[in-house]
């Protein structure tokens, strides 16, 4: 009898997919792809009994009755499961250890990575007193004996040299799902198959184009010390990527040219070091917004970059855009840019769907770009995780920042901090005197840092008589004071903005500081800070994180054309508990007689050193990731995956907002469905996060409705709660809510 792993419809059998050949092909794809990390062995043997369930009587019935072909099987009635078979035979081998490794890897190639304890699909299933007759006698003399009986694999270079055993799972788990899906994706659809295997540009022919690029900028850049210190800097760049592969950090002010600097060292280092592709990581989609077209922009790399985050919206079905929605599915483009939450939670996740893309992580150089925005909750598994990929997957991780956190084991922190880096090189030869160099930024402080309300806010910044940025932590708080600004003159930030709206108010600052006359005060949560490419001349920040301040500033005489830029640190009346913590510490250091070296990274070190002391080692691992991973060969995969959450949406619901094309939008996807993702994708861009609360409120009181035929789409149809000057507003008084609703 012949067996099949995958029919096509309306194709006889002998058009179908030998199972042999589906088991062979994923075997050694899977095998190729652990390569790199040394798991081939497993990876191939994994490959190789992944569906040794399809060789049942009751698998190729189904495939027979679902193209409505006679086949005279005989099976019995239930549900047909092919996808614990092969770790069944593991299991049965008797490899102590090994066993467990191949049943996750088999068992899970559908359903995910289950916990130990689970009875359905994890190991534990695979006990004795667990057994299903899916794998019996019979069945196992039908597998040929090539394919059965495999010799035990030898244990492989990343365990040897003591890596994590979970972590090798899902970096084993994603050859073999990967390699699954592209096999049965060039058999089942082989015109897609086809787009996806379209060549992109290579690293060298990338460097190639980048060092064009960057020599014609450089010479037509304005002589002034701001660029000539960004010349030193990418020197400084180009000449460290000669170096060894390990973690090093890119310790350079805002504005000082890291984004292209930290390219021309990750192109020099991959090629150096063999490394396959490039995979920028970025806490905010504005920043990754601004990032990717910074290199789509430079000749030759149209086609090389992948952008691979919520906001990403396809306007078109050109081959090109299909290549690049494939992409994302695994991640073999060569040049990545991506969130720091798809980055993380894909490391720590349990689904196939997003373990897919892990294998090619290994051999990268990855840029952690704004390396002080790793949340404290996750900052333990955060860095275990970038460090294993260093020493045992070829990643060459860079830490790069204006503010460098301390990621380091230390003598005075490592009992608090076990997971960190056992040491960081600096690329740029003095970050302290670079910083001194780069300074153009004076800090002071309103009123000693007593609380100030308002109404004494907006009198400081009308007296600037000059453009002003003004950084607050909540949302409210930028509402209460953009009340008291001149709505002519001024422009508010926030989430409560969708993202369109935010792109667009974000274009028209840029435009007016380039081009008005009359002042403009820009009223902003912290979502300007990071890498958002703004230059004021005066910069005011309530008093919050040390870190926050300095980012806030880097907003401030950007491209050094005044002699100093003015940045003012406050405090607001009704400063939010939420921040007192680590804004009780950053006062510290915004006394009189530290305020000249405030900025500077050996500050930097000695505040986010205390700060994590503060934290302590139980509030660096929140959910206890790691607890969850560690032990005797009893993990727990997919209860890790629900807790390693970076935003934690479940008290939040989005929202569709009356912004720009919202309805436009809203109106295609009902009426074309064979185009739903796109349009779904799209309408992201016109989306708010409110409280579940206050969604349920918004629906009760007749403000918004779900859209026919896709439950869970909420659409506010109201036009009073969304203004173009605060975006979303709460019906009835917005301090009703509670607090933490309200912060950014």
């Amino acid at each position: 009898m012949n067996y099949y792993a995958h029919s096509l419809e309306g194709q006889p059998p002998e058009k179908w997919q030998p199972l042999e050949d589906h088991l062979r092909n994923v075997a050694e794809q899977a095998a190729g792809f652990a390569k790199p990390f040394g798991g081939e062995e497993w990876a191939r043997m994994a490959g190789l009994w992944h569906d040794l369930g399809k060789y049942s009587d009751a698998f190729q019935k189904m495939l027979y009755d679902a193209n409505g072909i006679e086949s005279h099987l005989e099976t019995m009635p239930g549900k047909v499961v092919h996808s614990v078979s092969g770790g069944h035979l593991a299991q049965s081998r008797g490899w102590k250890g090994i066993d467990r490794v191949l049943c996750w890897l088999i068992m899970g190639h559908h359903a995910g990575l289950a916990d130990y304890a689970s009875a359905d699909s994890g190991a534990k299933a695979l006990e004795p007193k667990m057994r299903t007759p899916e794998l019996s006698a019979p069945l196992l003399e039908i597998v040929p004996d090539e394919i059965k009986r495999q010799p035990q694999p030898t244990p492989p270079k990343p365990l040897l040299n003591h890596a994590d055993i979970s972590f090798f799972v899902r970096m084993l788990f994603s050859c073999v799902v990967d390699a699954d899906f592209l096999d049965t994706e060039a058999f089942m659809d082989r015109s897609r198959s086809r787009i996806r295997q379209s060549e992109y540009p290579d690293l060298c022919e990338l460097l190639s184009h980048f060092d064009k690029h960057m020599k014609a900028m450089c010479a037509h850049a304005e002589s002034t010390e701001v660029n000539r210190i960004r010349a030193e800097v990418l020197t400084q760049c180009q000449a460290a990527a000669e170096s060894e592969p390990t973690a090093f950090s890119l310790t350079v002010p805002t504005g000082g040219g890291k984004t292209l600097a930290s390219m021309a060292f990750a192109l020099r280092h991959a090629i150096k070091q063999g490394k396959r592709r490039i995979i920028y990581v970025i806490p905010y989609t504005s920043i990754i917004e601004q990032t990717a077209d910074v290199f789509r922009h430079i000749p030759g790399f149209e086609s090389a970059v992948l952008e691979h985050h919520c906001n990403v919206v396809d306007e078109d079905e050109t081959r090109e855009s299909v290549r690049s929605r494939l992409a994302t599915e695994n991640w073999d483009a060569p040049i990545i840019v991506t969130t720091s939450v798809q980055f993380f939670e894909s490391l720590y996740a349990a689904k196939t769907s997003r373990c897919r893309k892990l294998h090619n992580i290994a051999d990268s150089v990855v840029i952690f770009d704004e390396a002080q925005c790793l949340p404290p909750e996750f900052l333990r598994p955060v860095v275990f995780a970038i460090r294993e990929l260093q020493r045992h997957y070829g990643v060459t991780p860079v830490l790069c920042t204006a503010t460098q956190p301390v990621l380091t084991q230390t003598d005075s922190f490592d009992f608090r901090f076990r997971e960190g880096f056992s040491s960081v090189t600096e690329i740029v030869k003095d970050p302290d005197l670079l910083s001194t160099r780069l300074k153009r930024v004076e800090v002071d402080v309103l009123q000693g840092l007593g609380p100030i309300p308002y109404d004494t806010v907006a009198e400081h910044l009308l007296s600037e008589n000059q453009s002003v940025l003004c950084v607050l932590n909540r949302k409210d708080d930028c509402r209460e004071l953009a009340d008291r600004l001149p709505e002519a003159q001024t422009l508010c930030l926030t989430t409560n903005l969708c993202a369109e709206h935010r792109s667009m108010v974000l274009a028209v600052i840029r435009q007016r500081l380039k081009k008005d006359a009359l002042p403009l005060y820009v009223v902003s949560t912290s979502l300007v800070e990071a890498g958002v490419d703004l230059d004021f001349p005066v910069v005011y920040r309530a008093l919050s994180g040390l870190d926050s301040i300095a980012q806030a500033a880097g907003r401030c005489n950007r491209e050094g054309m005044l002699t100093a830029g003015k940045t003012i640190v406050f405090v607001p009346q009704d400063q939010p508990r939420y921040v007192q913590s680590p804004a009780s510490l950053a006062r510290e250091y915004l006394r009189a007689d530290r305020l000249p070296e405030v900025f500077l990274p050996q500050t930097f070190r000695s505040y986010f050193g205390q700060r994590f002391f503060q934290l302590g080692s139980d509030a660096l691992d929140k959910k206890k990731i790691l607890e969850l991973l560690g032990g005797n060969l009893e993990f727990s995969f997919r209860t890790a995956a629900e807790r390693f959450r970076m935003i934690d949406d479940d008290w939040q619901r989005p929202i569709i907002v009356p912004y720009g094309e919202a309805q436009a939008t809203v109106d295609k996807l009902l009426d074309e469905s064979g185009n739903a993702r796109r349009h779904l994708r799209r309408l992201q861009r016109f989306t708010v996060s409110i409280p579940v609360r206050e969604h349920q409120m918004l629906l009760d009181a007749d403000h918004a409705h779900l859209l026919k035929d896709w439950p869970g789409i909420c659409v506010l149809h109201n036009r009073n709660l969304y203004s173009e000057r605060y975006g979303y507003l709460p019906p009835g008084k917005i301090d009703s809510y509670a607090p933490e609703a309200l912060i950014e």
